[in-house]
């Protein structure tokens, strides 16, 4: 079966001295202090983390990739790159270099590779422009964080991206970052293990009571981590709906049930279970393989859970590069 993983990350493997650049600091440098391993620094010193070759070799990847029987990655940045926080022209730079080269290795290996970009949330206006470009050089969609700066992504401001997106054709994915409460919570690896799955149903609740998926029909947007804590916390999330429509539904009347086939959310549940109720929740159509490597956050042996779920080939199929192709709007013959 065709197999297509649309949650990996990619880095150059230099990256310029944007604090030299820019003026000032924040920003992620790379320390290749050993072959084939690299540390990822703040460019204060602050250690980030460890990554080794196939953080940023395409034919790493496709070794891997061929040992793991996936036949296509999505490629998008590392979230730890967004860089919202930064001025936005120095964003628009920074984004410019990762969307150059994700489509460089895109270009290389159109059989193996399908590209996101990033663009510079702060500023929708720079936003837009760089969303016509990824689509210029052959990117078919954008990976944005669950908030920007704190600003919820239902908010105004964003609407002229979204628009873009839709007119455009081009795919969102939406991947946590700058998680509620980080900074209390640090022990124990909590932003990652609570923070993360919060934060990604922030963003879906955010875009369903603020009408986005209502205004933009035809946009096409896929959420990391299975949906985060959504589809577990979606009968608390409609009950609060019903019961209190004063608070929830200010915006938007439509009851959050009703939203499960307006999105797509990936499969990176780590429990077979999970895996089944949200399967069951949003349909195979709309759940796709994603594994967030080459991270150890993410599955390890890439479609291994789909795999050794008792489903249909043809579920199974659906699961593996169906859902992906749907919401990419892609036809599995190019990668034939």
């Amino acid at each position: 079966m065709l197999t297509i993983d649309i949650h990996t990350h990619i880095l150059p493997e230099h990256i310029p001295d944007w604090k030299k650049r820019f003026g000032y600091g924040g920003f992620i440098a790379l320390d290749h202090h050993k072959p084939c391993c690299a540390r990822m620094l703040l460019d204060t010193g602050k250690f980030f983390r460890e990554i080794q070759d196939n953080c940023w070799s395409p034919e790493r990847r496709v070794e891997e990739c061929d040992h793991h029987k996936v036949h296509v990655q999505v490629l998008s940045t590392v979230p730890v790159m967004f860089s919202y926080w930064a001025k936005p022209a120095d964003c628009l730079e920074l984004s410019k270099f990762l969307n150059d080269h994700i489509a460089g290795i895109v270009n290389k290996y159109p059989k193996r590779f399908i590209g996101l970009g990033t663009v510079p949330m702060q500023s929708p206006d720079l936003a837009v422009k760089e969303l016509e470009r990824c689509k210029k050089i052959g990117l078919v969609g954008i990976q944005i964080g669950s908030n920007i700066n704190q600003l919820n992504l239902n908010d105004p401001s964003f609407s002229s991206v979204f628009a873009a997106c839709e007119e455009l054709g081009l795919a969102v994915f939406i991947h946590p970052w700058e998680m509620m409460g980080e900074q209390e919570m640090q022990k124990y690896w909590l932003p990652w293990l609570v923070g993360m799955p919060a934060e990604t149903s922030r963003a879906i609740c955010s875009m369903i009571f603020g009408g986005v998926f209502t205004r933009y029909p035809k946009l096409r947007v896929a959420f990391a981590h299975g949906g985060g804590s959504f589809p577990a916390t979606l009968g608390r999330i409609e009950h609060g709906f019903n019961c209190r429509p004063d608070l929830v539904a200010v915006d938007n009347s439509l009851n959050p049930r009703t939203y499960t086939d307006k999105f797509w959310i990936d499969s990176l549940v780590h429990d077979p279970h999970m895996l089944d109720f949200v399967v069951n929740m949003f349909g195979p159509e709309r759940v796709a393989l994603g594994t967030d490597y080459p991270f150890p956050l993410g599955e390890l042996e890439p479609g291994s859970l789909i795999h050794s779920m008792p489903y249909t080939d043809a579920k199974k199929e659906l699961l593996l590069s169906g859902a992906a192709l749907n919401w990419l709007a892609l036809d599995k013959h190019a990668f034939q």
